[in-house]
């Protein structure tokens, strides 16, 4: 089937490591999206089994990437307000490096609130159905992450090739390149889906003994 040849191509372009023939591989090729869903769901699976198997890496992983991310864009952003006004002048890079760190603290983020269950909560409501409406709703949003997910990786593994392949340097800088931080959102759903996994095992084991399904999210609280 051509899907299968098309994931084989993609598969030996990215072995071999070389950017350019990888953008190749990708382009127009139907193997794409289904070796993207393989890969968000056998990478979220294993990303769920390390959690399980390490508990300080599943209750420190992304708070630890967050506060990191965080702590660095607020000490660029205050040494270049100082340097500019005060010194000889800022770093061109210290207005181009946030953005990227923010992008990486936002689905690094959304990946811990999706544990919190503080995305497409709705407790009110799901509160008031049945237990087999709540589990619907829960399985629900299983699927629709995993599928933004699916899209997501998808869509930016592409851009990062894309920026590897026409050697994109973040402005201000000489060897920073982009794809570096551009590669982190692919991962970062890929920590989504593990979280959903997670969550889908809770939901089914919670259901089978008969507890409560649907608990007040708390933005900012913890699991």
């Amino acid at each position: 089937m051509e899907f299968i040849g098309g994931m084989g191509e993609i598969i030996s372009a990215l072995l071999s490591g070389d950017s350019f023939e990888l953008q190749t591989a990708l382009r127009g090729n139907a193997g794409l999206w289904p070796l993207g869903l393989i890969i968000t769901l056998v990478g979220g699976a294993l990303v769920a089994f390390i959690y399980r198997a390490v508990p300080f890496i599943e209750r420190n992983l992304e708070p630890a990437v967050m506060i990191v991310a965080y702590l660095a864009i607020g000490y660029i952003i205050f040494a270049g307000v100082v340097q500019r006004f005060y010194l000889s002048g800022q770093p061109a890079w210290s207005t181009t490096l946030p953005p990227f760190l923010f992008l990486i603290m936002t689905w690094v983020g959304c990946s811990y609130n999706v544990k919190l269950r503080t995305h497409l909560a709705f407790s009110e409501f799901r509160k008031a159905l049945p237990r087999t409406g709540q589990m619907l709703c829960l399985m629900l949003d299983a699927v629709l992450w995993i599928g933004f997910a699916w899209i997501v990786v998808v869509t930016t593994f592409q851009e990062t090739v894309r920026a590897a392949a026409n050697f994109a340097i973040m402005l201000g800088t000489d060897n920073v390149m982009q794809w570096w931080f551009l590669g982190t959102v692919p991962v970062a759903f890929i920590l989504l889906v593990a979280r959903v996994l997670e969550n889908v095992s809770r939901d089914v084991r919670v259901y089978r003994e008969g507890g409560e399904m649907i608990e007040q999210a708390v933005i900012g609280g913890d699991a």
